[in-house]
């Protein structure tokens, strides 16, 4: 039995606010040679994702063709008329595991595949699992699932998933960080987001994401609209000189403070011209330094 997708109609840009506007620039638009990505979601509370994926940039690519994203109940692949999708844990302890039957079944029928076997074959496409003992989530993995045309993402629940599905369902286990929440949906829809962003036409300028903070192995540069002046607060002199050059420079000079002041871990790894180095120096950073 297929699962019942979750999904509200898309709302239209009539409501969206003039605040909306001006941060997502345009809407997307289709791409003739870009298939949609198509995502996934097995969770236990479908009814959580109501509303994250149907406003702003996602809505509307999913508007476009660009993005596919569908909710399925794990639920719907349980064979007990009590929908059963855990059980006690063996060897005794407290906690319910998440049981391995729903989730192959589910995955299988999603991507019609036959039942996955221990001498066979893995799943085609990446199937992911939401877990805080996964490998931390950073932009280079958002890339590297943006190259995919499908992902499904497994939200956990309780203490956990059955080893069966992490050893031989699961291709990546993902954490979102050092801390513990009460089950995989909000890391699933962070994934979720991180990774449709980068997909060409989503978000409205293509250069946008190429700079994001980690795009560039570094934090972004500060920004600034108008007003000019506020309160007592200006913009700096240099972005409003129309001298490219120099913007760029400002630009190049305050990802770097940026970086060296939050995350000097970054710097370990990053690029660095003559320019660059003696920029740092200046602030007070020791290249090689333990």
């Amino acid at each position: 039995m297929s699962g019942e997708v979750y999904r509200e109609e898309l709302l239209g840009d009539s409501g969206a606010s003039k605040s909306d506007a001006l941060v997502e620039e345009r809407p997307a638009q289709a791409s003739s040679n870009a298939p949609a990505l198509r995502i996934d979601i097995l969770s236990l509370f479908p009814e959580m994702f109501a509303g994250p994926f149907d406003h702003s940039m996602i809505a509307r690519a999913q508007e476009a063709g660009l993005v596919d994203i569908r909710i399925h109940n794990l639920r719907d692949w349980t064979k007990d008329r009590h929908r059963t999708s855990d059980d006690y844990a063996f060897g005794g302890g407290g906690g319910m595991v998440l049981k391995p039957e729903p989730a192959f079944a589910a995955v299988e029928e999603i991507l019609a595949i036959a039942p996955l076997a221990a001498d066979g074959p893995g799943p085609p496409h990446p199937v992911i699992l939401l877990t805080p003992q996964g490998t931390r989530f950073d932009h280079a993995m958002a890339t590297d699932f943006a190259g995919h045309e499908r992902i499904v993402l497994l939200c956990g629940h309780y203490e956990g998933f059955d080893e069966r599905i992490r050893a031989h369902l699961a291709t990546h286990e993902v954490s979102v960080g050092d801390f513990v929440l009460t089950g995989g949906e909000l890391p699933a829809m962070i994934v979720a987001d991180a990774v449709a962003r980068l997909r060409p036409g989503v978000v409205g300028l293509e250069t946008a994401t190429q700079t994001d903070s980690f795009a560039t192995g570094m934090l972004e540069h500060p920004h600034y609209t108008r007003p000019a002046e506020f309160r007592d607060w200006a913009v700096p002199d240099v972005l409003r000189s129309g001298d490219h050059g120099k913007v760029a420079r400002w630009r190049r000079d305050r990802a770097l403070e940026r970086t060296f002041q939050r995350r000097p871990d970054l710097l370990e790894h990053l690029e660095l011209d003559a320019q660059d180095r003696s920029f740092l120096l200046s602030l007070g950073w020791a290249e090689n330094a333990p």
